[in-house]
Parts: structure tokens; sequence; C-alpha cells
């Protein structure tokens, strides 16, 4: 039995696996707050010093860091690593124009393009959490025929939406007026607080348990 089997054995309904799936995509309490120690970093250091290459350099240190304690307790340096990515990322916008409100540009974008793709996986009637019920359930598209499932798929789907819809919303006017402080503020308040906020909401959503789920043998090679 595979390891992902193992896992997933004792799991009996939809609500449980997206639950567990979920937890595992995040990596957890730990892995939230990593992927937000650059960003919170960068925000602070800003505030206080105003000074570009400087948070910068303090927002990328502490990310290596990360990955270097990770790496000595031998963990997984997945969510860390994203989160290194990330800040480099907003490192080039910004000193491609020396504009600090370019740090934030490429979350921007993400969370638009991110929104997008979720609204229309929505939209055309598959949902993207449905395609974790699939991965574990060794049915890609099985679960779509089910219309109590489908509707569940979409209802998160929606919520794990929404914060990136509410974070374009509310800091592309920012980025437009240069409020430099309030958009580091606003990325802050709005990055792993909104998404805790709509997983709280999930969690609520699939405390119900009652959408039981149907394995699929995989297919033999």
């Amino acid at each position: 039995m595979s390891e992902r089997s193992e896992r997933t054995a004792d799991v009996q309904t939809v609500e449980q696996l997206v639950r567990q799936q979920l937890a595992a995509a995040l990596g957890g309490g730990r892995g939230i707050l990593e992927a937000a120690v650059p960003t919170v970093s960068f925000t602070i250091s800003w505030l206080l010093t105003h000074d570009l290459r400087t948070s910068l350099g303090v927002s990328i240190g502490l990310a290596v860091l990360l990955i270097v304690v990770r790496l000595v307790q031998r963990s997984s340096t997945q969510f860390v690593i994203n989160a290194f990515v990330g800040i480099a990322i907003a490192a080039v916008f910004a000193s491609r124009t020396g504009e600090a409100k370019d740090v934030f540009l490429p979350g921007i974008l993400y969370n638009g393009a991110y929104a997008v793709g979720l609204v229309l996986s929505i939209l055309v009637g598959w949902p993207l959490v449905g395609f974790l019920v699939g991965a574990v359930t060794n049915d890609p598209t099985g679960w779509r025929r089910d219309r109590a499932m489908v509707r569940l798929c979409a209802r998160l789907t929606w919520l794990l939406a929404l914060p990136c819809i509410v974070r374009v919303a509310v800091q592309y006017p920012l980025y437009l007026g240069d409020h430099v402080g309030l958009l580091g503020t606003s990325k802050v308040v709005l990055g792993w607080p909104l998404q805790v906020a709509a997983l709280l909401a999930m969690a609520a959503l699939l405390g119900r348990n009652a959408t039981p789920l149907e394995r699929r043998p995989a297919a033999e090679a």
C-alpha cells in the first residue's frame, strides 16, 4: 500500500478527504507561518527604513535562514522555498523599476490570475477542489457524476477564490495610488489571516461529514 493510500485509508467522507488534502497542501500551521515571514519582514523593514534594498535584503535573508533550518531538521523545504521564490520574483520586479510598490505587483497579478482560474473552473462546472477528491479516489473525473459532490466542491472553490478577489480589489487601487505603506499593511492583513479565515469557513462547511466517499480501484498497469 502506498504512503498516500495509508494516509487516506480511514477516510470515509468527501468532507474528511478535502480537510486532509487541504492541510497537506498548506503545510500545516508551520507552513502557513513560514510562507508569511518574507512578506511580514519586508513590510516591517520598509515601514521602519523606507529603504528598498535593505527591506529586500532582510526579507530574502530570513527566507534563506528558514530554508537552512528546514535542511538542518531534515524536514520538507517546499513551503519555505515557495515563499523564497515569491520574494525573489518580487525583488526582480522592484529592482528593475526602483519602485518599492512593485514588490507587491507579482502578488496582485498572481491573485488575479488565481481568482480568474478558480471562478472559471466553477462556471464551466469543473470546480478545482473536485480534483483533490479525484486525485485520491483514483478517478480524476468521477466526482463530477455526483451533483451533491459538485455543489460541495463549487462552494469550497468559491471560498478559495474569495481571498484572492478581496486582495486584488483592495491592493490594486493602493498600487495605482503608490501607497506603499498601506500596500504592505494590507498584504500582511489580507495574507495568511484572510486565508485562515477562508479555511475556517471551509472547515465549517466540511464539518457535516455528510457526503460518502466512493473509492474506485486504481487501473492496473
